[in-house]
């Protein structure tokens, strides 16, 4: 096999925009993703046992879900449940497709507000890649909100439908800033991928393809252009000598463990696999791992902490169909300090829920009888649900963490991941605030009654921060062109190198952020590699 420029450890977000655009310019390139190429025709919504899916190897929480692409992760000591998916595609086959960008005050928390670090970009730098990687995921919204002027381009939203303008009406009522969803989902036909049916489970799968996952977008494109991905291989660890990363080692699906070689390493594996590789990878040069010189490594997590609030309406509304997490937003406390927290939350509405897990919630709050009132418990809450969800900004503290687990190990033999993760006091004073707020914004829709908690647990999707980038070796794990400080020739292009985490969904920001730094990656070696 010819020897590769680039070698790209995993296929989600990330791996696979900076593969489509190093692939673009001639380079070489191999991707390894730990997980199975995804077959549409088989997502859980095809059939009439969905909901049970969702529940078993679709869960998106790893530590329930525990299939043979993952490896073990204890996230006990944690509010929060870590989720992603292990995949060709990565989470993106599983998330909801919210699509918002990052804000300009978040790239200068430090400068602006006395917080956090600044990030050795700028928002300005990443506006061409957030406009490229919208033009390529087929994003949906409505231009012209004025948190986003910069956005200047999108295909039709996704309608409100009735649940939707119910719950604007309220926000004008308060006269709270509010917005239609910006939406990785194709409303209109686009590069092969179906418009949109509002079918609603996009969190199993999008069997229509309406939803752009990593694997029908970036990789369909890369694959064109001469990309090779090698599914089901778990890459263990990065090979080096000398301070010079060379190529990596794992195992196949059969557990035979081989290597492979690259002038050039880029690890995209989440901010939980990311760091896992870099601290497996301990050597006798690097006794804590690469990248670990300053012990930094898995250090300053942050995950997005979420309340919920939800409100039961006396009639019915379509919250059973269309995007579950695609209907509109407010950033109306996007810099809200009230009642003592600084920083702030987006709401986020999402729809109802599916019958069985609407069920299954009625039973746990002893809502559902069983016996000839079962059908009345059910009727008074199926399709009568409306959630907004607060999503709290995360400040990145050192004690938040991931490490090695050694007492649990994967199918190869390789270390799990054990999680340290607690709510900030601000976080918790947010969150408390934004839980108010939502049932004053449901009272106003006319909701009958509602209710409120938070921390949710299944709700770690936004994994951030890992493996800082920053100029200053002494206080992060990569430099600003994604290159780990203490390693030639390797790279970090993920959520890990995230120096704060705003309040919105990170999806659309992860995949500029990876295009932007593919760019700067092409800079550094075009000299010496083509």
């Amino acid at each position: 096999m010819d020897r590769f420029h680039f070698i790209i450890v995993g296929a989600g977000a990330a791996g696979a925009a900076a593969a489509w655009r190093l692939t673009s310019k001639g380079y070489r390139v191999l991707c390894l993703d730990r997980g199975p190429r995804m077959e549409p025709s088989s997502y859980p919504s095809t059939g009439p046992d969905w909901e049970i899916r969702k529940r078993a190897e679709f869960n998106p929480a790893i530590a329930e879900r525990q299939n043979r692409f993952d490896y073990p992760v204890d996230d006990a000591d944690s509010p929060i449940a870590v989720c992603n998916f292990n995949a060709v595609g990565g989470s993106t086959v599983l998330y909801s497709g919210h699509f918002p960008r990052f804000l300009e005050p978040d790239f200068s928390l430090k400068t602006n507000e006395g917080l956090g670090e600044d990030w050795p970009l700028s928002y300005a730098e990443l506006m061409p890649y957030f406009a490229l990687n919208e033009r390529q995921m087929g994003m949906s919204g409505l231009v012209g909100d004025p948190y986003y002027p910069h956005i200047e381009e999108a295909l039709p939203p996704v309608p409100l439908g009735v649940a939707g303008a119910r719950l604007a009406r309220a926000f004008n009522e308060k006269r709270w800033h509010w917005w239609p969803s910006f939406a990785a989902i194709a409303t209109r036909d686009k590069g092969g991928r179906s418009a949109c049916l509002n079918l609603g489970p996009c969190n199993t799968g999008c069997p229509q393809g309406a939803k752009a996952s990593a694997d029908n977008t970036y990789l369909t494109d890369a694959l064109r252009q001469g990309l090779t991905i090698v599914p089901e291989f778990a890459v263990s660890r990065v090979l080096v000598k000398d301070g010079v990363a060379y190529g990596v080692e794992g195992f196949d699906a059969n557990g035979e463990r081989h290597a492979f070689h690259a002038d050039n390493i880029i690890l995209a594996s989440s901010a939980i696999g990311t760091p896992r590789i870099l601290l497996n990878s301990r050597n006798a040069e690097r006794p804590t791992g690469i990248g670990n010189t300053m012990g930094l490594v898995g250090r300053n997590l942050m995950i997005h902490p979420l309340g919920y609030v939800e409100g039961i309406f006396a009639e019915r509304m379509d919250t059973d169909a269309g995007p579950q997490g695609c209907m509109l937003y407010s950033l109306q406390f996007y810099r809200s300090q009230e009642a003592g927290h600084k920083l702030g939350y987006m709401m986020h509405a999402l729809r109802g829920t599916g019958p069985v897990e609407t069920a299954m919630s009625a039973l746990g709050k002893r809502k559902l009888r069983f016996g000839s009132d079962i059908y009345g418990d059910f009727d008074a809450l199926y399709g009568k649900q409306l959630v907004v969800a607060i999503i709290c900004e995360d400040l990145p503290e050192v004690e938040n963490r991931i490490e090695l687990d050694e007492t649990r190990q994967d199918r190869f033999g390789d270390p799990g991941i054990k999680v340290h993760y607690k709510l900030h006091e601000n976080t918790k004073k947010m969150m408390v605030r934004g839980m108010t707020r939502g049932r004053e914004l449901m009272a106003a829709a006319g909701a009958v009654r509602s209710s409120a908690y938070g921390p949710v647990r299944n709700t770690g999707w936004h994994l951030l921060g890992t493996a800082r980038m920053g100029d200053d070796p002494q206080h992060s794990v990569v430099d600003p062109s994604g290159k780990v400080h203490d390693t030639d020739n390797l790279y970090v292009i993920d959520s890990s190198v995230f120096v704060t985490g705003s309040c919105v969904n990170p999806a659309n920001t992860i995949q500029a952020v990876a295009l932007l730094l593919s760019d700067r990656i092409d800079e550094r070696v075009r000299q010496t590699i083509l």
